[in-house]
């Protein structure tokens, strides 16, 4: 069993640490980087590691697959076991706590997008303190109310925050595609940049943040989140509204529907998700 799980984090999500403060996280789960519930603890394992390293200062989320940075839960797999896990030490269940964790770590947290962030992926990059996407390859999305679903990943309360009630509404509702230009437009990631550059920059950048003083880093993070981030009963709140909505049986013959026309498989259905989502078949 030890051996299997070495052999998941190592093909799933694997942690290089090109110096003592700066590190990379590189989700590598082909063919779709889809988000099985066997990678929750190794997210947890790596957030602890930046939580209690004492040299780290950033780290940089990417992928080694093409055409996906990190998608949503796998819906193929058995979800009610991760649906109720017991809650971590703040109260909150074991996804959006992590996600809480991540940007109220000392360490600076850099999402790098190439390819889809949906869902899931989606929450993990906006939970990190900075996103940076390819003008061209990346694109974001929370695609749940196409599937009936409420996000859990304190969505509503982040995106409201950066992009404003409106435009958050419009991406959250409508479920569609949001390419790294609008995405940049609508404060969705701080920048977005031509493909062949994204790599220097974000490097560049993370080499510059490394270099600098950690304590200073982590106060002027701090006093920026009490300022930004939405307190746990926001967060809470998204959560117990996505379990909530996954029980309906309306909710469960949507995403039954959406699976027998290949939702969560190679193929179009996850290639152009937002169309996918928006179009009903009976």
């Amino acid at each position: 069993m030890n051996d299997q799980n070495a052999e998941a984090k190592t093909t799933q999500i694997r942690l290089v640490r090109r110096s003592p403060e700066y590190w990379r996280v590189t989700i590598d789960h082909p063919p779709l980087n889809i988000f099985g519930p066997e990678m929750l603890p190794q997210v947890g394992e790596i957030i602890t590691a930046i939580e209690t390293d004492k040299h780290v200062k950033v780290v940089v989320f990417d992928s080694a697959v093409e055409g996906f940075f990190m998608i949503h839960l796998d819906f193929l797999a058995n979800l009610d076991d991760l649906a109720h896990l017991p809650p971590g030490p703040t109260g909150l269940h074991p996804w959006p706590e992590m996600l809480v964790r991540l940007s109220r770590a000392p360490a600076v947290s850099i999402a790098s997008i190439r390819g889809r962030a949906t869902g899931m992926g989606s929450e993990l990059a906006l939970a990190c303190d900075m996103r940076f996407a390819s003008r061209e390859k990346a694109i974001l999305s929370q695609f749940e109310v196409g599937a009936g679903l409420v996000p859990g990943g304190a969505v509503m309360a982040r995106l409201s925050r950066l992009m404003g009630r409106g435009r958050a509404l419009e991406v959250i509702l409508s479920a569609d595609d949001v390419p790294g230009d609008l995405a940049e437009r609508y404060g969705y990631v701080n920048r977005s940049l031509p493909d062949a550059e994204l790599d220097g920059f974000v490097d560049a950048l993370a080499t510059r943040l490394a270099s600098f003083d950690k304590q200073v880093l982590m106060d002027a993070k701090r006093l920026v989140n009490v300022a930004s981030l939405p307190p746990d009963i926001e967060v809470e709140s998204g959560w117990d509204a996505c379990v909530a909505s996954m029980a309906r049986p309306a909710t469960q013959a949507r995403i039954k529907e959406l699976i027998g026309r290949g939702f969560c498989k190679s193929g179009d259905a996850e290639t152009r998700l937002g169309e996918f989502v928006g179009r009903h078949e009976r």
